[in-house]
């Protein structure tokens, strides 16, 4: 199988709100809207892609209806910081505080107006203890 493409689509009950959110806090843009399905890309980097569904829509079996729950979305950045700052002064909810962790991660959570995790992420220099469980080619440096 080639993969040609891959992007999270979070189910919810409210897609333009959600929508707003991600345009709003983390630079997205839509290229497709609806009322049930919305496609999102960011506005700096065209391969960060997320859609948005209506969670009760028809094209969802029946088994799967409902809102996206259990889910952490990552964001790797190259200034936690400022978004840190920015999401704070927008009054985002503050879930884990900014903080460098001994795996190899300056990150804090955040949610979304649905409960989902935003985990905004720098890669950094993890300690020894960690460093031996990376990959030579994957060890943040």
């Amino acid at each position: 199988m080639k993969t040609t493409s891959y992007y999270p689509v979070l189910m919810t009950h409210d897609v333009a709100g959600t929508m707003s959110f991600y345009v709003a806090h983390f630079g997205f843009k839509a290229l497709y809207e609806s009322d049930w399905y919305v496609h999102l890309q960011s506005t700096e980097d065209e391969s960060v892609n997320l859609g948005i569904v209506h969670g009760d829509h028809e094209t969802i079996p029946p088994e799967g209806r409902g809102q996206a729950r259990g889910l952490l979305l990552n964001f790797e950045v190259t200034d936690p910081d400022e978004v840190y700052a920015r999401v704070q002064a927008a009054g985002l909810p503050i879930l884990r505080t900014l903080r460098d962790e001994p795996f190899g991660q300056r990150h804090f959570i955040t949610s979304d107006p649905n409960g989902v995790l935003i985990d905004v992420i720098k890669p950094i220099p993890p300690s020894a203890e960690f460093a031996a469980a990376y990959k030579d080619e994957a060890r943040p440096t």
